[in-house]
């Protein structure tokens, strides 16, 4: 699946899915989870060159992080999703833990945003995502980060009931299984993303060369 629509500079931002260490690096709680799936996509190689790239082409940076875990944390709630109560558990992201840092390749510059921390999957729920992307006069947003089947799939979803264009770059999203990303790429994103891409496909529609050396 892909797109026509032109991603110009103006009107489109660039979503890094909670780019922590406790995801995308060797010793991180979640590695080894996401290890076979991050190493059989090039992960983080392919999440390098989308933000490179989103730099380079002058795209709005926009961090979308998971709320950093504090010990006290959903003691008094009523509802607890499953994933919740594991990162209640684990301390997955904890606040002030190196785990919670982010990558060492993927830090926000200065001038890029780090919007307020989902408590769930969506990155648009109860923050302020969506009031930053419209003060910047954004139309399109493209994602990348973890998890494929719940933050990037549940912001991305969010993202088109609010009238984005999104754009999922399978090979710049991970998950915990291949049957995670089958489910995201081939079931559910299709149903509601306007462009599935390779971070290659991504590259070559912004930089004007899509199609070239392809079959």
């Amino acid at each position: 699946m892909t797109s026509e629509a032109p991603y110009s500079p103006d009107e489109t931002a660039l979503l890094i899915v909670d780019p922590y260490n406790d995801f995308l690096s060797e010793g991180g709680k979640l590695w080894p989870r996401g290890k076979e799936v991050a190493e059989g996509v090039g992960l983080l190689d392919h999440m390098r060159t989308m933000l490179a790239t989103a730099r380079r082409r002058g795209f709005r940076v926009l961090v979308v992080p998971h709320h950093r875990t504090k010990p006290d944390d959903y003691v008094t709630w009523s509802h607890l999703s499953p994933t919740q109560q594991r990162i209640m558990a684990q301390q997955t992201f904890a606040e002030g833990s190196w785990g919670a840092e982010w990558h060492p390749d993927l830090h926000p510059r200065e001038d890029e945003l780090v919007v307020r921390q989902h408590w769930a999957s969506s990155g648009f729920a109860n923050t302020d995502l969506d009031l930053m992307l419209k003060q910047h006069r954004i139309r399109k947003i493209v994602l990348i980060g973890m998890r494929a089947n719940t933050c990037v799939d549940t912001t991305a979803r969010f993202g088109q009931e609010l009238g984005y264009h999104v754009t999922l770059i399978r090979d710049a999203i991970g998950s915990f299984s291949w049957e995670e990303m089958t489910a995201t790429f081939e079931l559910n994103a299709p149903l509601y993303a306007h462009a599935i891409l390779t971070t290659d496909e991504f590259v070559g529609i912004v930089d004007g060369k899509a199609g070239e050396g392809s079959p």
